[in-house]
């Protein structure tokens, strides 16, 4: 008697999202790094790189607003 195995139908699988479309928990993930970045290159002990905070919190708040943008079309 050979053994059958049942294998979930491809309906059952969650669609993924149209390309192009933000994913807010990426979207997340990006501000909460590039916060985590400003804050270490502000904590060096030697030379606080300013510049480079400057730069990561802007590259955080891109990625919040694009976030409430994605919330904001959703409602």
């Amino acid at each position: 008697m050979s053994m059958v195995i049942h294998l979930a139908s491809r309906c059952a699988a969650p669609s993924l999202p149209a390309i192009g479309t933000p994913d807010p928990i990426q979207l997340h993930a990006d501000a909460h790094n590039a916060l985590a970045m400003a804050l270490h290159y502000l904590r060096q002990p030697d030379q606080a790189n300013v510049a480079g905070a400057t730069r990561k919190a802007v590259q955080a708040l891109a990625a919040l607003r694009v976030l409430h943008s994605v919330e904001r079309g959703a409602a």
